[in-house]
Protein backbone atom coordinates (compact mmCIF):
# COMPACT_ATOMS: atom_id res chain seq x y z
CA UNK A 1 0.00 0.00 0.00
CA UNK A 2 1.19 3.51 -1.06
CA UNK A 3 0.35 6.13 1.38
CA UNK A 4 0.10 9.49 -1.31
CA UNK A 5 2.11 12.72 0.02
CA UNK A 6 -1.38 14.41 0.05
CA UNK A 7 -2.65 11.67 2.78
CA UNK A 8 0.66 11.87 5.01
CA UNK A 9 0.24 15.85 5.07
CA UNK A 10 -3.49 15.21 6.01
CA UNK A 11 -2.69 13.18 9.28
CA UNK A 12 0.14 15.36 9.84
CA UNK A 13 -1.78 18.47 10.09
CA UNK A 14 -4.97 16.94 11.78
CA UNK A 15 -2.24 15.38 14.59
CA UNK A 16 -0.88 19.19 14.98
CA UNK A 17 -4.12 20.03 15.41
CA UNK A 18 -5.53 17.69 17.71
CA UNK A 19 -1.95 18.13 19.90
CA UNK A 20 -2.97 22.26 19.84
CA UNK A 21 -7.13 21.28 20.66
CA UNK A 22 -8.96 23.72 21.22
CA UNK A 23 -6.88 26.53 20.00
CA UNK A 24 -6.52 27.14 16.37
CA UNK A 25 -3.90 26.81 13.98
CA UNK A 26 -3.46 29.40 10.41
CA UNK A 27 -2.40 26.87 7.64
CA UNK A 28 1.16 28.97 8.23
CA UNK A 29 1.80 27.99 11.84
CA UNK A 30 0.77 23.98 10.50
CA UNK A 31 2.87 24.23 7.37
CA UNK A 32 5.99 25.81 9.57
CA UNK A 33 5.72 23.40 12.60
CA UNK A 34 5.24 20.34 10.24
CA UNK A 35 7.61 20.94 7.48
CA UNK A 36 4.90 20.97 4.84
CA UNK A 37 4.29 23.15 1.73
CA UNK A 38 1.87 26.00 2.39
CA UNK A 39 0.02 26.13 -0.60
CA UNK A 40 -0.82 21.96 -1.13
CA UNK A 41 -1.51 22.36 2.58
CA UNK A 42 -3.96 24.86 2.28
CA UNK A 43 -6.05 22.46 -0.51
CA UNK A 44 -5.29 19.96 1.48
CA UNK A 45 -6.94 21.97 5.09
CA UNK A 46 -9.92 22.89 1.96
CA UNK A 47 -10.63 19.01 1.27
CA UNK A 48 -10.10 17.90 5.12
CA UNK A 49 -12.90 21.05 6.16
CA UNK A 50 -15.62 19.71 3.21
CA UNK A 51 -15.16 16.34 4.44
CA UNK A 52 -16.39 17.57 8.20
CA UNK A 53 -12.75 16.65 9.83
CA UNK A 54 -11.62 20.50 10.08
CA UNK A 55 -13.48 23.52 10.99
CA UNK A 56 -11.77 26.95 9.99
CA UNK A 57 -12.68 30.35 11.38
CA UNK A 58 -11.87 33.99 9.58
CA UNK A 59 -10.41 37.01 11.44
CA UNK A 60 -7.39 37.73 14.07
CA UNK A 61 -8.09 34.75 15.64
CA UNK A 62 -9.33 32.57 12.59
CA UNK A 63 -7.63 29.31 11.61
CA UNK A 64 -8.10 25.59 11.55
CA UNK A 65 -9.29 23.23 14.78
CA UNK A 66 -10.74 19.66 14.40
CA UNK A 67 -14.25 19.22 13.97
CA UNK A 68 -14.59 16.57 16.30
CA UNK A 69 -12.77 14.93 19.33
CA UNK A 70 -9.28 13.05 18.25
CA UNK A 71 -10.48 10.28 19.63
CA UNK A 72 -13.14 9.86 16.90
CA UNK A 73 -11.32 10.57 13.83
CA UNK A 74 -9.65 7.43 12.97
CA UNK A 75 -6.57 7.26 10.34
CA UNK A 76 -8.85 5.42 7.66
CA UNK A 77 -11.37 8.47 7.54
CA UNK A 78 -8.40 10.94 6.94
CA UNK A 79 -7.26 9.35 3.84
CA UNK A 80 -10.41 8.54 2.10
CA UNK A 81 -11.82 12.16 2.73
CA UNK A 82 -7.86 13.06 0.52
CA UNK A 83 -7.47 9.93 -0.86
CA UNK A 84 -10.65 8.16 -1.57
CA UNK A 85 -10.74 4.44 -1.03
CA UNK A 86 -8.20 3.17 1.29
CA UNK A 87 -7.88 0.21 -1.75
CA UNK A 88 -8.50 -0.19 -5.60
CA UNK A 89 -7.66 -2.57 -8.38
CA UNK A 90 -6.83 -0.57 -11.52
CA UNK A 91 -9.13 2.41 -9.84
CA UNK A 92 -12.17 0.17 -8.69
CA UNK A 93 -13.36 -1.74 -5.75
CA UNK A 94 -11.67 -4.82 -4.98
CA UNK A 95 -15.16 -6.76 -5.10
CA UNK A 96 -15.82 -5.08 -8.34
CA UNK A 97 -12.44 -6.80 -10.07
CA UNK A 98 -13.51 -10.09 -12.24
CA UNK A 99 -11.42 -12.70 -13.19
CA UNK A 100 -11.21 -15.97 -15.35
CA UNK A 101 -9.06 -19.12 -15.45
CA UNK A 102 -5.79 -19.17 -13.24
CA UNK A 103 -6.65 -15.95 -11.50
CA UNK A 104 -10.48 -16.37 -11.05
CA UNK A 105 -9.71 -16.58 -6.99
CA UNK A 106 -7.64 -12.89 -6.84
CA UNK A 107 -10.31 -10.91 -6.24
CA UNK A 108 -10.61 -12.53 -2.24
CA UNK A 109 -6.97 -11.83 -2.39
CA UNK A 110 -7.45 -8.12 -2.87
CA UNK A 111 -10.72 -7.75 -0.63
CA UNK A 112 -8.58 -9.47 2.41
CA UNK A 113 -6.06 -6.57 1.28
CA UNK A 114 -8.37 -4.12 2.13
CA UNK A 115 -10.24 -5.85 5.07
CA UNK A 116 -6.33 -6.01 6.56
CA UNK A 117 -5.78 -2.31 5.90
CA UNK A 118 -9.15 -1.00 7.58
CA UNK A 119 -8.22 -3.58 10.38
CA UNK A 120 -5.54 -1.06 11.03
CA UNK A 121 -6.77 2.45 9.20
CA UNK A 122 -10.50 2.30 10.49
CA UNK A 123 -9.01 1.11 14.18
CA UNK A 124 -6.52 4.03 15.33
CA UNK A 125 -7.62 7.36 15.99
CA UNK A 126 -5.38 10.84 15.70
CA UNK A 127 -5.43 10.38 19.62
CA UNK A 128 -4.34 7.14 19.69
CA UNK A 129 -0.99 8.27 17.17
CA UNK A 130 -0.58 11.09 19.58
CA UNK A 131 -0.09 9.41 22.81
CA UNK A 132 1.42 6.46 21.44
CA UNK A 133 -1.70 4.04 22.97
CA UNK A 134 -2.62 2.00 19.95
CA UNK A 135 -5.33 -0.71 19.85
CA UNK A 136 -3.87 -4.13 21.38
CA UNK A 137 -4.10 -5.99 17.71
CA UNK A 138 -1.96 -3.36 15.68
CA UNK A 139 0.58 -3.54 18.55
CA UNK A 140 1.01 -6.99 18.25
CA UNK A 141 1.01 -6.28 14.18
CA UNK A 142 4.14 -4.16 14.94
CA UNK A 143 6.09 -6.37 17.32
CA UNK A 144 5.45 -9.36 15.06
CA UNK A 145 9.12 -10.49 14.00
CA UNK A 146 9.76 -8.83 10.80
CA UNK A 147 7.41 -6.21 10.68
CA UNK A 148 10.00 -3.83 10.48
CA UNK A 149 11.78 -5.48 8.14
CA UNK A 150 11.80 -4.50 4.40
CA UNK A 151 11.14 -7.15 2.25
Amino acid sequence: MQISARAEYAVRALLALAANDPTTSTAQALADEQGLPRKFLEAILSDLRRGGLVRSQRGAEGGYRLARPADSIAIGEVLRVVDGPLAGVRGERPEAAVYAGAAQNLRTVWVAVRAAVRNVLDEVTLADVLSGNFPAHVSEMVAAPGAWTPR
